[in-house]
């Protein structure tokens, strides 16, 4: 059994198609493409379930097949390091697909960890029903490639930030990558806090992480995270506050995270 049997509230769905959150959870996610009635039919068995924050989805070496799309909430997709130190590869927000490739590996073992980071809506489809589906319908299997796409390139794109970056480019990719979208910076698409007067040069966007969340997920040592921080916020770039980073100059951090080749 999953771990969110004991975790979550499940609500058996009587009909998705009509609940709002749950569509532009689908409209957001690789499932858009398909017709109302093939969701439906992908839909047969599926749970909704209701995560605390802090709650453990799928712990590392985890073997049950499982496949869920994020309605609501954040979580983050961590390795461990055999003497405990963390590495965050992954944001999962609202529309992203969790666990396609346990549902046609051999022999599949969870290469990671899956933490809520807030509250969270998860909904559960059945592995056995998506598989039939797969089978049946060229346009599930076409829509599940490109989420597997999706991922490989993903990852790929952070072996260089992984191996070649600094710590304080780390930085920079972890805040966009908390503020907006999986994907490389660049396509920002960050959810605004207004402050002050309304207006575009006001708009401002806040993430909520601690200094010692933020140095595990870049993988560094707090005290380096707390100068980092602090030469940012002397910039102009970022205002810290109490477990919460203002970014006030996306476009610098951008820059900031860019891995160059030729430095």
């Amino acid at each position: 059994m999953s771990p969110l049997d004991t975790e979550a509230s499940m609500v058996r769905l009587e009909s998705a198609t009509a609940d709002a959150a749950m569509a532009r959870a689908i409209a957001d996610s690789r499932l858009r493409p398909l017709p109302p009635q093939l969701l439906e039919e992908l839909l047969t068995g599926s749970s909704l379930a209701t995560v605390s924050a802090g709650a453990v989805i799928h712990h590392e070496g985890d073997t049950a097949a499982h496949f869920e799309l994020v309605v609501s909430g954040l979580a983050k997709i961590f390795v461990t390091a055999p003497e405990g130190k963390t590495a965050t590869v992954r944001y999962c927000r609202r529309g992203s697909l969790i666990g396609v490739v346990s549902l046609f590996s051999d022999d599949f073992s969870m290469p990671a960890t899956v933490l809520a980071l807030t509250d969270m809506k998860l909904l559960q489809f059945s592995p056995a029903m998506v598989r039939q589906a797969t089978a049946r319908d060229s346009r599930v299997a076409v829509a599940l490639i490109r989420e597997l796409s999706d991922r490989v390139l993903h990852f790929i794109a952070e072996i260089p930030g992984a191996a070649f970056t600094s710590v304080r480019q780390r930085v920079a990719r972890h805040l966009l990558d908390l503020a907006g979208p999986d994907g490389p910076p660049g396509r920002l698409a960050l959810s605004p806090h207004e402050t002050g007067n309304q207006g575009a040069g006001n708009r401002q966007f806040a993430v909520t992480t601690s200094q010692r969340e933020l140095a595990e997920a870049v993988g560094s040592a707090r005290e380096v995270v707390v100068r980092i921080l602090r030469e940012l916020r002397e910039s102009g770039t970022v205002r810290t506050e109490r477990d919460r980073i203002v970014i006030l100059e996306p476009e610098r951090l951008i820059e900031l995270s860019k891995w160059n080749p030729g430095c």
